[in-house]
């Protein structure tokens, strides 16, 4: 697969005002824009969405959740069709965060997953274990990994097609790593072999030619030191960066280091 490497910027609850996003986000679009081979999403706060969507910028736009129903009597919620309204192009799905404090299911995914398809949006599913692998007393993994990740991979995809699977990105986020979590650092090596499970997978889910041709990234505590590592060594198609993407020069610098270890196979 000759894809360019994909980054995505969840920003998440920050920052707090107006004023402060559009700063980041100028010296984001600013720094990414010499930068050919790459592709660049920023999933800011829903309040800030407008205001750059009317912006002229090298900057794709992505939302940080989005609801399962098209319209309606859902207060608080954004849709997938107002979404794609702002120019948006992708849309996080299932992240950590939504699955601990809103109590997000496997099933809930999967509904969010098939609307932000039916509305041309391009759903970032993300999967991945809470706790690190580790072995029983005789040294055999217990394989928190590889059941958790199966099990969240083969319910959030019920029913989507292996024509529209093509437009759904993995994101590869052990919870153990996310630096919000003072997270633990996970090796490339750790990520690849979780990439080459996930591709299982999905050739046992779809076929193998299908499998190849979905992007999979790798999120947690990403910096400019350690980007590059997980597209060359790990052979990750992009990266889902937190809270590193709060800082723009450093982001900048994340996009360079993942610009010059070119894609993935």
């Amino acid at each position: 697969m000759n894809q360019r490497p994909l980054i995505i910027a969840n920003w998440k609850m920050n920052p707090t005002t107006l004023k402060e996003a559009e700063h980041l986000f100028e010296v984001v679009n600013k720094g990414v824009k010499p930068i050919k081979n790459v592709e660049v999403v920023i999933c800011p706060p829903f309040v800030f969405l407008s205001v750059f969507s009317l912006r002229s910028s090298v900057l794709k736009l992505g939302g940080q959740n989005c609801y399962w129903e098209q319209k309606g009597a859902y207060t608080g919620e954004v849709s997938p069709l107002m979404l794609k309204d702002l120019g948006c192009e992708y849309a996080l799905v299932g992240h950590s965060e939504r699955r601990q404090y809103f109590g997000e299911t496997d099933e809930i995914v999967n509904k969010k997953i098939k609307s932000a398809l039916k509305s041309r949006l391009k759903p970032i599913l993300c999967i991945g274990e809470e706790i690190r692998d580790t072995f029983d007393s005789e040294g055999r993994p217990l394989n928190e990994m590889s059941f958790i990740v199966q099990t969240q991979l083969e319910k959030a995809l019920n029913g989507v097609s292996a024509a529209k699977i093509r437009d759904v990105v993995i994101a590869y986020e052990p919870i153990w790593a996310i630096s919000a979590n003072d997270g633990l650092f996970c090796p490339p090596d750790e990520a690849l072999k979780a990439k080459l499970f996930i591709k299982k997978i999905l050739s046992k889910l779809y076929n193998r030619q299908t499998a190849e041709g979905v992007r999979i990234l790798y999120g947690g505590s990403v910096n400019f030191k350690n980007a590059a590592d997980y597209i060359k060594k790990a052979g990750m198609n992009g990266l889902l960066i937190g809270g590193a993407s709060l800082n723009g020069s450093e982001f900048v610098k994340i996009a360079e280091k993942v610009a010059n270890a070119g894609g993935s196979p």
